[in-house]
């Protein structure tokens, strides 16, 4: 890990490497959360709330990292919410300079927490982000500079920029300290860092020699004078007065801070730990004469603060728990194997006679429907909403837009809707280049638009629903869709067979033929040809179906559609002499009797058949799989027909076993890739079956 501070962890006693991961998982919860709240932020009429939630994200990771020592993390975040504050307390008007300053400070952010995760990459240089965000606070345009002036460049703490407001003075208690050197290691840090204010020793307590005592003269605030100070000391150590000549005079029914302090404080911590916002330590620590006890200043933590419009920002909420992937799909694993044992126990009862042994049918009955509601809810815990894909697409349209010079708004449909965690994770980078291409290709430049009499905003709109037991994705624009012309004329100039009278969704398709592109020009956005067809390729081998529908200067829409999970599937059983096949219900079209007069032989070897005016080729499986068979007069007369990639095949097969739910084992992670094989599943005999790849019997027929 990267540039940790552990005087911290290890003078407080406590190891705080155990609570990384968990701040990585929340400091990246509420980046994400404040860019989805800055890019919905309407600049010209801000909503208070909204405010105070972006405000609310940066403390909660200011907090985080300056516990953990992550200075680079807390100088940034801080300088942030000295920004945010000024937004929220309406002393500045927020506008488009800010908002990109803000969004551009996030991006830097989870730059800078991916390298102390131990991701590698060099340190992140903020000093333009700094120097752009401090002009931004001042009221200036940011403006891009060579170099910025550097700020305690080498201190490992936040900067503490004082505030606008008259200096106090401030009696700073340290101890006791096992290492008085600390204090010592602490004064330093407060001279060298320029604007915080001046330092000098007092001398010690008779009864409290191991505690060193230090009169400051400030304008910070003493939140951020504590998480400047605990980066050599723990927060117990740390205890703010108020001064006065010749000693501390206190009202204990006001409390140890009033007047300047309380003016000059900011929004109480949000402590990392309690998850809940803590009070300013001007309403906690009190005291009845000058050699009162002293409070440790953690003891903020415990109260409060009474500020109903601010929940607690950050956090893991009671109502949610985090469990690693591994531990879900270990559950998962064992649910498969415990509906593979079920099949059997019901299977190997079927010959028992139900008089006899009522009780054990009626408890494999129960087992039958427990397992069934148990498998289901195992399934629900890997499925995810689509927001988690659809959420990272505002931030990219929005910048790709600008680069663009083009208007598009973005609506987002169906982000409820859920999909295997596995799914969504393959899911992502295919959406990610739809959209880029109807941004790039589908939406007109604005001036275009308007001569076409369109609005000049472009919409993109993300769809996501479920239909049957699949996932159907969209992905649709209002820009000038496919021009059929130039799509054939471009695809002759590949050497790609595009007749006049193809049809328009065999046109469409053209599009994913390898390094086809209708762009005029290759710009670092696109036209290089690469992306359709590793769309095509990577949705067709998740055993999903992508599908294009154009309207020449409407618009175009893209249709993926997946199965909800890889784990557990629907599927239809067929015999083949002594095998077994499983055949996914989701590509499975028809079936029917068949006779040898249907059949008709093409050029000397393929196969047809006739099914209401369509021939469609015909697949022998006993042949393809090479299945042995010792009742040599036997004939397969029954045909299933299949579909995938756009495609048609008729199956040829002895018989139809039945509907079942089969789990799925990867059969090329156990054995080897096998051709025309997607998979294996272990039936209710104990038999291993094999389950059918669609899509490479459609391209099979096809070669």
């Amino acid at each position: 890990m990267a540039e940790m501070n552990t005087d911290n962890s290890q003078s407080a006693g406590i190891d705080l490497s155990q609570f990384y991961q968990v701040f990585f998982e929340e400091a990246g919860e509420n980046l994400d959360n404040m860019e989805q709240l800055l890019l919905g932020l309407d600049i010209t009429q801000a909503d208070d709330e909204e405010l105070n939630a972006i405000f609310r994200c940066a403390h909660s990771i200011k907090g985080g990292a300056a516990t953990f020592g992550f200075s680079d993390v807390a100088e940034l975040t801080h300088q942030m919410e000295t920004l945010l504050d000024k937004l929220r307390r309406h002393e500045l008007a927020p506008n488009a300079r800010m908002v990109d300053v803000l969004l551009a400070s996030g991006d830097a952010l989870k730059a800078q927490l991916a390298r102390h995760q131990g991701n590698g990459g060099d340190a992140i240089d903020t000093t333009e982000l700094l120097f752009n965000v401090r002009a931004l606070v001042a009221g200036e345009a940011p403006v891009a500079i060579a170099a910025a002036p550097v700020v305690a460049a080498q201190v490992a703490a936040p900067v503490v920029a004082a505030p606008a407001k008259g200096k106090r003075l401030v009696e700073l208690r340290v101890g006791p300290l096992s290492n008085l050197a600390q204090a010592d290691e602490l004064r330093d840090l407060f001279k060298e860092i320029e604007g915080l204010g001046t330092i000098e020793d007092l001398p010690c307590l008779p009864d409290q020699a191991n505690t060193r005592r230090f009169k400051l003269e400030t304008a910070s605030a003493e939140s951020d004078l504590l998480d400047l100070f605990t980066f050599h000391v723990s927060r117990e150590e740390v205890v703010f007065l108020p001064w006065t000549e010749g000693g501390v005079e206190v009202d204990p029914d006001k409390g140890l801070f009033e007047g300047a302090a309380a003016a000059a404080h900011e929004e109480p911590g949000y402590g990392f730990f309690d998850n809940a916002p803590g009070a300013p330590l001007s309403s906690v620590a009190s005291a009845s004469s000058a050699s009162a006890e002293m409070v440790p200043a953690s003891s903020a933590l415990a109260k409060p603060a009474a500020k109903a419009d601010k929940p607690a920002a950050g956090g893991l909420e009671s109502s949610t728990i985090r469990v690693s992937v591994e531990k879900v799909d270990q559950l998962i694993n064992l649910v498969g194997e415990l509906v593979i044992t079920q099949a059997m126990l019901a299977q190997n009862s079927r010959g028992l006679d139900p008089v006899l042994y009522q009780q054990l049918t009626s408890g494999l009955t129960d087992l039958d429907r427990n397992t069934r509601d148990l498998q289901e809810a195992v399934m629900s815990i890997r499925m995810i909403p689509m927001s988690t894909v659809f959420s990272r697409f505002p931030r990219m349209l929005r910048d790709l837009a600008n680069k663009l010079g083009k208007k598009v708004e973005l609506v987002m449909q169906g982000e409820s809707t859920e999909l295997d965690k596995g799914l969504v994770e393959k899911i992502t980078d295919p959406l990610t280049h739809l959209v880029r291409n109807s941004c790039d290709h589908g939406v007109e430049m604005p001036a275009d638009r308007l001569a076409r009499g369109k609005p000049e905003i472009g919409t993109i709109t993300l769809a996501a629903s479920h239909q049957g037991g699949s996932i159907v994705i969209e992905v649709r624009d209002d820009g000038r869709g496919l021009n059929r012309e130039k799509l054939i004329s471009k695809a002759r100039e590949k050497g790609i067979d595009a007749p006049d009278t193809m049809s328009d969704s065999d046109c469409w398709n053209l599009i994913f033929a390898p390094g086809f592109s209708t762009a005029d020009e290759v710009t670092d956005v696109s036209g290089r040809g690469v992306g359709m067809d590793v769309v095509k390729r990577n949705i067709t081998s998740l055993g999903g179906t992508v599908e294009i529908d154009s309207a020449e200067g409407y618009g175009m829409r893209v249709s993926v559609r997946l199965p909800l999970t890889l784990a557990i599937m629907d599927g239809m059983s067929v015999g083949v002499g002594e095998e077994v096949y499983i055949l996914p219900l989701s590509s499975v079209v028809e079936s029917f009797q068949v006779n040898e007069e249907m059949v008709k032989t093409i050029g000397g070897s393929g196969r047809v058949v006739e099914v209401r005016e369509e021939y469609m080729p015909v697949i022998e499986l006993e042949k393809v799989f090479g299945v042995p068979r010792f009742d040599w007069e036997h004939t397969s007369g029954i045909m299933v027909v299949v579909e995938a990639e756009g495609g048609r095949v008729a199956l040829l097969v002895d018989e139809l076993l039945g509907q079942q739910q089969v789990v799925v084992k990867n059969l090329e992670s156990n054995y080897r890739k096998v051709n025309d094989i997607s998979g294996a599943t272990i039936m209710g005999d104990g038999r291993v079956a094999l389950i059918l790849d669609v899509g490479s019997l459609v391209r099979r027929s096809r070669h």
